[in-house]
């Protein structure tokens, strides 16, 4: 009888072995642990101090780096990370009055700011380099930072942390078996680096307490925003990127966001209403109307976004024409609007034009919805596709040559006048409390208030009745008709449902565009909304929640929005990003629990038997 034998790629294990005893080494295996935490304290204390030295001599590179005691542009950025990676490593020593920012581990934390420092500043000595002709164009503060991010880098990476344990390789295993084994076992130890603890629970508080921890996770956020809106140049905005990026994942790693979590979900009423009131101070911190555009317009595609988040997130049926509801919305809104260019000539107020625009969007809804939605899976998808797109051909056979004249064809309605609501000119500048409100702002204003119905339906409906029939026809259709659950008038709700607040978007995006043409409502496209980047916000951002489509849809408006010097690359770009999250964070940015288990069941589970143990 012949055995089975494998080999271990722990050359100092038996060769029979079968899984390796676990050492509490650092991905870099040379640093003592103490040498590498400290390694780590003190680049990140050197990065902070480097900040305020000079980068380059010649301000010719955004941002001007040149002076000295003020940091600027990308500066700023490194000198929040490094003061982070700083914060993490005094909390690993324990000094008193910082262990509070680690509340579920400090070393997975530490590692991911000092990637998140180095990889910040690198990029900017690599934008000076580059734009201005090499490195010799650096000042010593720009090759401090450089070498002081490269020493912090090795701190964090030279940190201990416990190894699994590994399969043993096949010998039956052909080159490149062993190949794709020898790297699954590299990345299981590169996962088990950043795994974290169990979260600290928070110690009791007054409520008092609590409101104001809510409040300033809110204030962060609405700057982060701000900030990430107002980025001047495509340095900065990139830079931005990689700092918000890993910043936040190393602070979630360091279980902050797990704790404010828990606090704005025990307070969930109150802290839906202070993100509310955020949001309306943004236009309060932009000295003019420019960004305030971008406000509007991410507004408008949010809104959608979360009505597209109750048929697909909730009820599980995949729509892909749903940006034709938008239209319909935006161009009923149109036709009645008063514009000299609409055929009907009509010009209701505005609380009627939004009703016009919500009841033809649902009224589509219905009568789509009613002989499809006994479909299932792609063949429903294929035919909610078929839909969005003869709705942009019938809008542009409907000039009064190839059809009757309703929608003037591929020249759309122009003109559409500004709102007028009790007097309140949207269309004009108002100043309130000594700050001068523009054109945009007034209808971000307008459009966080549309927002706010629709997160009071998203919310009512997702726990009613009808909510939980959603998520019984989404998890498993055939049980949930086994269990009585009338699957077609349930579906045919939430597709008139989330129409109906698509249209009710669209009717104040006919205002804010002035005009609305057929090739606004494309499937795909570069600029958003679109079908696919609306599905994308809602897959993206976290299906079934509240705040995932939200994030999701601000996003995938703001990156493409700056990312245009990328010219022609800038979908390849764009394309490449969401592989990658969609590759390590499936359930998306912002999921419920019950998604992180789907997609991460394999990390519950034992790890299985290899070939030979089999």
């Amino acid at each position: 009888m012949s055995t089975m034998t494998t080999i271990s790629e722990n050359p100092k294990a038996p060769a029979a072995a079968t899984a390796q005893e676990s050492t509490a080494t650092g991905l870099i295996g040379f640093l003592p642990p103490k040498a590498a935490r400290a390694l780590a304290l003190g680049g990140g204390v050197l990065t902070v101090a480097s900040c305020f030295l000079a980068w380059t001599w010649t301000p010719r590179f955004p941002g001007d780096l040149t002076v000295t005691g003020y940091p600027g542009g990308l500066q700023l950025q490194v000198l929040v990370l490094g003061a982070l990676t700083t914060l993490f490593a005094l909390s690993s020593y324990g000094v008193k009055g910082t262990r509070w920012l680690t509340p579920a581990g400090a070393d997975p934390a530490i590692r991911l700011a000092t990637i998140a420092t180095f990889a910040t500043a690198w990029f900017t000595v690599g934008a000076i380099s580059v734009e201005l002709g090499g490195p010799v164009n650096l000042e010593p503060g720009g090759v401090v930072v450089a070498v002081a991010t490269l020493l912090g880098l090795l701190g964090g990476l030279g940190l201990p942390f416990e190894r699994p344990a590994l399969l043993p390789l096949d010998p039956e295993d052909t080159g490149w078996d062993r190949f794709k084994h020898r790297a699954g076992n590299g990345w299981s130890t590169f996962k088990a680096a950043f795994a974290t603890g169990p979260v600290r629970r928070l110690p009791a508080m007054n409520s008092a307490v609590e409101i104001l921890i809510i409040t300033a996770v809110l204030a962060v956020a609405l700057g982060v925003f701000t900030y990430g809106v107002g980025t001047e140049y495509d340095e900065l905005f990139l830079g931005f990127l990689i700092t918000t990026g890993l910043g936040f994942a190393a602070v979630n790693k360091s279980g902050l966001t797990q704790q404010a979590t828990s606090l704005t979900g025990k307070h969930q009423n109150l802290s839906i209403a202070g993100a509310f009131i955020a949001a309306a101070l943004f236009p309060f911190t932009q000295t003019d109307d420019q960004y305030a555009t971008l406000g509007v317009y991410i507004l408008i595609f949010a809104t959608v976004a979360l009505g597209l988040n109750i048929v697909v997130g909730l009820a599980g049926l995949l729509d892909l024409g749903y940006v034709a509801f938008l239209g319909v919305g935006a161009y009923a809104a149109a036709l009645v609007s008063g514009a000299p260019t609409s055929p009907s000539g009509l010009h209701l107020p505005f609380w009627a034009a939004v009703l016009v625009g919500a009841v033809a969007s649902l009224i589509f809804g219905v009568l789509i919805g009613a002989p499809t939605l006994r479909l299932r899976g792609d063949y429903l998808a294929i035919v909610t596709l078929g839909f969005g797109e003869i709705f942009r051909i019938a809008v542009n056979n409907t000039d009064g040559t190839s059809g009757p004249d309703i929608t003037n064809g591929s020249n759309g309605i122009a003109s559409i006048p500004n709102l007028n609501i009790f007097g309140f000119d949207f269309g004009v500048e108002h100043t309130i409390a000594g700050f001068t409100i523009g054109r945009f702002a007034n209808y971000f204003f307008l459009m966080l208030l549309i927002m706010a119905v629709v997160v009071l339906v998203f919310r009512r409906s997702g726990d009613s009745r009808i909510g939980r029939a959603w998520v019984a026809i989404r998890e498993d259709e055939t049980a949930a008709l086994a269990m009585g659950i009338n699957g077609f008038r349930v579906k045919l709700i939430a597709f008139a449902l989330g129409a109906s607040l698509a249209g009710l978007a669209g009717t104040v995006q006919a205002h804010v565009t002035y005009t609305v043409t057929p090739e606004q409502y494309l499937f795909a496209g570069p600029i958003p909304p679109n079908s696919a980047f609306l599905l994308a916000a809602v897959v993206l951002g976290g299906m079934g929640t509240m705040s995932g489509p939200l994030v999701g849809a601000a996003l995938l408006f703001l990156i493409p929005n700056k990312l245009q010097f990328l010219g022609e690359f800038q979908l390849l770009a764009f394309g490449v990003a969401l592989i990658l999250l969609m590759r390590f964070r499936p359930e998306g940015m912002i999921a419920n629990r019950r998604r992180q288990l789907e997609f991460h069941e394999k990390d519950e589970t034992p790890a299985t038997l290899a070939k030979a143990g089999a």
